[in-house]
């Protein structure tokens, strides 16, 4: 069990938020706390999930994620293969909280 406690992520303009849980990407985490952010695929290939990474780190868990090099550098990530490094705020306008 890792010692590092988990990233909060907070989720725009909607407010929700969600901690990311280990060897979970950003959806899975997402969905497993009852917060749904647009999908398709969950291979990184589709980009339906692609959204702004307002601040904070993430990692991907497969080599070359379908985006761009300028889109990354813009700020762009797929949540479907990304983890959370660090605390993040992610612009997500189509996000659904389940739990209401």
């Amino acid at each position: 069990m890792s010692s590092t406690p988990p990233f909060s992520i907070l989720v725009e303009p909607a407010g929700l938020h969600f901690e990311q849980r280990p060897g979970l990407s950003l959806l899975q985490s997402a969905l497993a706390q009852g917060i749904r952010l647009p999908n398709s695929c969950r291979n990184g290939a589709c980009r339906t999930c692609m959204c702004k990474l307002v601040s904070g780190n993430v990692d991907y868990q497969i080599e070359w994620p379908g985006l761009t090099r300028e889109e990354k550098q813009e700020g762009w990530i797929l949540p479907c293969v990304a983890e959370a490094r660090s605390d993040l705020v992610i612009e997500v306008p189509d996000a659904v909280d389940l739990k209401k």
